[in-house]
């Protein structure tokens, strides 16, 4: 079992950067790739950014591609998600996840454990 807790998530205006955080529990962290995810209002949910249980390969969507990086510390048992050049279409609660197998795609099904999300808000 693995429990995540996101934080970092906030309002910032658009151009903005933001760090997001998922700190797991448990010794096996870094037996898992880790994702991101996003929920807006009224839209499902959709894969953000992914890392390897390394942290050797990264994957992204590419509306997010060259704006945000994905990385983690296996030794804090943590997963980060910065954010830079924020757009308001970037407003949604971000999700962290964690996946017992190695990544096979951006799907939210490949996903064991879930976080509670964090709200994440760009004003124009």
């Amino acid at each position: 079992q693995v429990q995540l807790v996101e934080s970092g998530g906030g309002l910032v205006q658009a151009g903005g950067s933001l760090r997001l955080s998922c700190a797991a529990s448990g010794r096996t962290f870094s037996l898992y790739t880790m994702g991101w995810f996003r929920q807006a209002p009224g839209k499902e949910r959709e894969f953000v950014a992914a890392i390897s249980r390394s942290g050797g390969n990264t994957y992204y969507a590419d509306s997010v591609k060259g704006r945000f990086t994905i990385s983690r510390d296996n030794a804090k048992n943590t997963v980060y998600l910065q954010m830079t050049s924020l757009k308001p279409e970037d407003t949604a609660v971000y999700y962290c996840a964690a996946d017992r197998a190695a990544y096979t795609g951006p799907y939210s099904y490949n996903y064991d454990y879930w976080g509670q999300g964090t709200q994440v808000t760009v004003s124009s």
